[in-house]
C-alpha cells in the first residue's frame, strides 16, 4: 500500500543502523561472557538493541546490584576502547547529506550510555543536532521515551517524524512513541528499506513539513487501532 507519511524529522538509530559497530559488539560482549562464565552465543543472541543492563540482567540475573553495576562498567570501558574498526553504516554520508541540504532536522536516539554514544560518533565524525541516549531518559528501547525526547528537543511533533532502526526493540520504541518506522535489512517495520541509502532516496527532494508518498504496511497503535497518517 502506498500512502503520504509527513516527514518533519529523522530520528536514527545509532548502533547497525547509523554506525557499523557490529564487530566490535561482539568482540567485547564475547571478553565478558568468557569471564562472566555466561555462554557467548547466547549473550550475542540478545545484545544488539538491547541496553547493556537489560542484557546483563536477562543472561545473568543471579547478580546483586553491585555486580550488575560492575559488569556495565566493565562492558562500556571496553566498548568506548574498541572503537578502531567502527565506521558508518552504508548510506550515512549519503543520508545525513541529504537531510542537511533538504533542512530536514534530525537526531539520533540510542539505547548506548552517552560516553559510549560519544566515542562511536566521534570515531565516525559525526556529530547530530541532538543526541538521546539511555542517561537521557527514565526507560530504553523499547519503551519510547527516546524518541519522544528527541522529538520535542527538534520541535517536532513526534507524529511527523520517521525512525529509522535495525532492531525489534527499537522498531516497538519507535511505532509507541507515535513515528513512522523504517526497518534496515528485513526488520519488520511500517517501511522496510535495505539500508541508508534507500533512506536518501526516499527523502530525495522532500522539504521540512512535505508529504512523504512511500509504501507502508498498515500502522498500527500499541492497542492494535489503525495509527493516522497525513493525507
Amino acid at each position: 500500500m502506498t500512502t503520504s507519511v509527513r516527514v518533519a524529522a529523522v530520528l536514527l538509530d545509532m548502533d547497525g543502523t547509523l554506525v557499523d559497530s557490529h564487530a566490535a559488539v561482539e568482540r567485547v560482549w564475547i571478553r565478558w561472557a568468557m569471564v562472566a562464565g555466561v555462554e557467548p552465543d547466547e549473550v550475542l543472541s540478545d545484545v544488539h538493541g538491547h541496553s547493556s543492563g537489560a542484557t546483563i540482567r536477562r543472561v545473568a540475573p543471579q547478580l546483586g546490584a553491585a555486580e550488575l553495576a560492575e559488569a556495565e562498567a566493565y562492558v562500556l570501558a571496553g566498548e568506548c576502547e574498541d572503537v578502531g574498526d567502527v565506521v558508518l553504516a552504508p548510506g550515512a554520508e549519503t543520508l545525513l547529506d541529504r537531510l542537511q541540504a533538504a533542512g530536514v532536522p534530525w537526531a539520533v536516539v540510542t539505547n548506548a550510555p552517552r560516553p559510549l554514544a560519544a566515542a562511536r560518533l566521534g570515531a565516525v565524525a559525526v556529530d547530530p543536532p541532538v543526541l538521546v541516549t539511555i542517561d537521557d531518559v527514565p526507560a530504553g528501547k523499547p519503551a519510547p521515551d527516546g524518541f519522544e525526547l528527541a522529538a520535542e528537543r527538534l520541535g517536532v511533533p513526534i507524529e511527523d517524524c520517521l525512525v529509522v532502526e535495525d532492531s525489534a526493540p527499537g522498531v516497538e520504541a519507535g511505532r509507541r512513541a507515535g513515528a513512522t518506522v523504517a526497518g534496515l535489512r528485513g526488520v519488520s517495520a511500517d517501511l522496510e528499506v535495505a539500508d541508508l541509502n534507500e533512506v536518501a532516496a526516499l527523502l530525495a527532494g522532500v522539504a521540512l513539513n512535505a508529504g512523504l508518498a512511500v509504501p507502508c504496511a498498515e500502522r498500527r497503535g500499541v492497542a492494535g487501532r489503525a495509527s493516522s497518517v497525513a493525507p
